[in-house]
């Protein structure tokens, strides 16, 4: 075997690493997701404005929230009755802008 496949084999992350990368990427396989995604990049929103702003109903925004809070990808405070969400790190924003940049080639 050709050493340096052999040095990439020896570097690759363990198969929970893998399989945990593999569902972080799942959870960007849903455009629904990713346009909630976009509207965080800029500004921290309640559901309310996020479905209004997207044309989606509150219930299907906040479904997609629960999903994105579990996996990492946005956060949360809260203000009296009202969340207020937003992307987690700048993480986020590179996994969108790279992605972009990407597809634009």
């Amino acid at each position: 075997m050709d050493s340096n496949i052999q040095q990439k084999l020896e570097e690759m992350p363990d198969e929970d690493t893998l399989l945990d990368l593999a569902e972080l990427f799942k959870i960007f396989g849903d455009s629904s997701r990713i346009k909630i995604l976009f509207v965080l990049l800029e500004q921290e929103l309640p559901v309310n404005l996020i479905a209004e702003t997207l044309g989606m109903t509150q219930s299907a925004v906040s479904h997609q929230l629960r999903i994105l809070k579990t996996n990492g990808l946005v956060k949360f405070r809260r203000d009296g009755k009202n969340l207020f969400y937003s992307l987690s790190d700048d993480h986020v924003t590179s996994i969108l802008t790279l992605g972009l940049e990407h597809i634009a080639e």
